[in-house]
């Protein structure tokens, strides 16, 4: 019969060993790779957001050479800036970690809230984009499958992305560079058969600037410029997911950061650009049921033929669901910098600790989940529209830009003695006041339109953070005073401890890394049952979570805590003449390695009584339950399901 591990394994593969090298080595990403899995965010909003912008100026599309040159403009200054920010924080976290570190922890919360629903939404617009590319190639009738095949989609990256970071990006990545090749093909095949409307552009644009400004005047012309630059706001998107994960990606980490942002530079700058002068060029107007794209290429490809036959029927379709399929991959960036922001977060105690728990492929997993749950609701609420989509998306872009080049002036200025200070002061000056004039356009422009939902949604998520780092504040701090009052008469070795006698009754205790926790157990069980036992075994696994995985000096710190609380347990039993030892595992699933141990135990005592214990909160709530995980009641679960015995005692804090 086929077990449900056995299942589990073939469909998400065989688990890894977090601890060893060589699997760090396997799932960190070269520039390439990352290129793919985390600048395909930032590459297909090539699909919409010029389309936006250009859309957006009206009757006033000559002057969309300045979006253009603004565009890629503003993608270089950014990624410039985010370079810094990889020099900076080697270890990942973006604009997360240099808010929090530089501009102070709210500043970090509301970054960090920011960049949960800006990733939330870019797997949400990325997949109902590509199906809006998608459906520009099938018939008008399936459009009605539209919103279920998105769902379908993001199912589907889950599962991806549940099976680990490299797997996901290598099924997806023949389709990045399928977009890549075709895209890049038809923008250069429509500028070089247009040479000759090149030499106008620019004249175009003075003469309908003055024509604007001498009807309208400037302020006006300036207003629809900057509502533009505003909505293509979508473009820029993407930027900021090579600093977030750094971590993952191979040694050196910030040599291989700083090519894939400059992989992701080059490539976004071209693609915008490219197809905002593809537009004027062919003088694009927008058609019902189709992308701009989509009609642009149409125009580009009429002429191709051969023998006879028109390509345009087979190369437009087979570009469209390139780009349907590097939007599915843009959404693919969500799960793999989401997660991460969940996880460093839950690290800083923002969000609950099981974000910043691993899965048996090393993988954030309840990240993963909460990821693809909120994008699926995101697209049940708009009902898949992406113009809607793109102003939620763009104002938490922009927020986490802005404290980002905030954050680099401040520090720069307040290190005016290191080299080139001032060209870097420089850029980041240039990087907020672009940033910021975004944010602040697009939150006028569409505070009415969907503008105001974004921002009481990140308004939520900051004060929910809030208040899970307050619980879990008071929390460690009455745990730490429970630590220092059981432990404050201090325990020595024994020279000659009592020896372990395997068949007789012997209380096995689940701890932590807390000793006040532990030593409350033990002193209750044996206030309870004076002498009911004569050996004492303490079982603990050290969990590996995404800080642990990251960080060696994080890992060995923990090591060595957990060593020495149990060493002090066993310390503690032999002073009061008692027989103790303790067993040990390091691992991504605590329940189950748990579990597992507790096996090993019974095995070895087989007159064994498992002893757990659970804190106790004052009017607990569905909301603290949330906050801590109920390890104890599953391992009780299990084991009273293998006949074996186990009592779980309250601890108040």
């Amino acid at each position: 019969m086929i077990s449900l591990q056995r299942i589990k394994c073939f469909v998400l593969g065989a688990p890894r060993d977090p601890l060893s090298r060589e699997t760090r080595h396997s799932v960190a990403l070269v520039a390439f790779m990352a290129w793919i899995g985390l600048g395909a965010d930032g590459l297909s909003s090539s699909n919409y957001g010029p389309e936006l912008a250009y859309l957006a100026l009206g009757e006033h599309t000559a002057i969309a050479i300045y979006l253009a040159i603004a565009t890629a403009a503003t993608v270089f200054i950014i990624s410039i800036a985010y370079t810094q920010v990889i020099e900076l924080f080697p270890n990942g976290g973006g604009g997360y970690q240099i808010a929090s570190t530089l501009l102070g922890k709210r500043a970090g919360l509301l970054s960090g809230s920011a960049l949960i629903i800006d990733y939330v939404l870019t797997i949400a617009i990325s997949v109902a984009s590509g199906m809006d590319a998608l459906m520009s190639v099938l018939p008008h009738a399936f459009e009605q499958f539209s919103l279920g095949l998105s769902i379908a989609v993001v199912v589907l990256l889950m599962f991806l992305n549940l099976r680990g970071m490299k797997e996901s990006i290598k099924v997806l990545m023949p389709i990045f560079l399928g977009f890549v090749i075709t895209h890049v093909g038809l923008i250069l095949a429509g500028i070089f058969t247009h040479t000759e409307g090149l030499n106008t552009l620019l004249s175009d644009a003075v003469t309908d600037t003055i024509t604007t400004a001498d009807s309208m005047g400037w302020v006006f012309f300036v207003a629809i410029l900057l509502k533009a630059f505003s909505m293509g706001g979508g473009t820029y998107t993407g930027l900021e997911a090579v600093s977030n994960n750094v971590n993952t990606l191979a040694e050196p980490k910030v040599k291989t950061g700083k090519l894939t942002m400059l992989f992701v530079a080059i490539s976004l700058a071209f693609m915008a650009t490219g197809i905002i002068t593809i537009y004027l060029l062919w003088d694009v107007r927008p058609v019902a049921g189709e992308t701009l794209n989509a009609t642009v290429f149409k125009a580009i490809t009429a002429s191709w033929t051969l023998g006879g036959v028109s390509l345009s029927p087979f190369i437009v379709p087979i570009t469209l669901l390139f780009a349907t399929g590097l939007l599915f991959v843009a959404g693919n960036t969500g799960f793999l910098a989401g997660p991460t922001v969940l996880a460093n977060m839950a690290t800083d105690q923002w969000m609950p600790h099981s974000f910043a728990s691993l899965s048996s492929r090393l993988v954030t997993k309840n990240g993963v989940f909460i990821m693809g749950g909120a994008a699926i609701a995101a697209l049940l609420a708009t009902g898949g529209s992406v113009e809607i989509l793109v102003v939620l998306y763009s104002i938490n872009v922009f927020i986490t830009f802005t404290l980002s080049m905030m954050g680099l002036c401040k520090y720069w200025w307040m290190n005016r003695n290191k080299p080139q200070w001032r060209r870097k002061l420089f850029t980041a000056v240039i990087g907020f006041v672009v940033c910021f004039s975004i944010l602040i356009v697009t939150i006028v422009e569409k505070f009415a339109t969907g503008g105001w939902l974004t921002m009481l949604v990140t308004s939520f998520v900051f004060l929910l953070g809030w208040q899970i780092r307050t619980h879990y504040i008071e929390t460690t701090r009455k745990l730490c005073e429970a630590d220092d009052l059981l432990t404050q008469q201090g325990v020595v070795k024994v020279d000659e401890p009592p020896h372990l006698q395997h068949d007789k009754p012997t209380a096995v205790l689940l701890v932590n890394e807390h000793i006040g926790n532990g030593m409350h157990t033990l002193l209750w069980i044996m206030r309870l049952f004076p002498k009911a036992f004569t050996n004492f075994v303490f079982v603990s696994v050290a969990e590996v979570d995404s800080a642990a995985f990251g960080e060696d000096v994080v890992w060995q710190k923990r090591r060595r805590d957990i060593k020495k609380s149990l060493k002090y347990y066993v310390n503690f039993c032999n002073q009061h003449n008692h027989a103790a030892t303790f067993y040990l595992d390091y691992c991504t699933d605590v329940v189950g390695k748990l579990s597992e141990l507790s096996d090993k135990v019974a095995a070895d005592f087989p007159n064994a009584v498992f002893f757990g214990s659970k804190l106790i909160f004052e009017n607990e709530g569905f909301f603290k339950q949330l906050l801590h995980n109920q390890t104890a009641y599953m391992i009780q679960r299990r084991l009273h399901s293998k006949n074996k015995p186990m009592i779980i005692l309250p601890i108040r804090v």
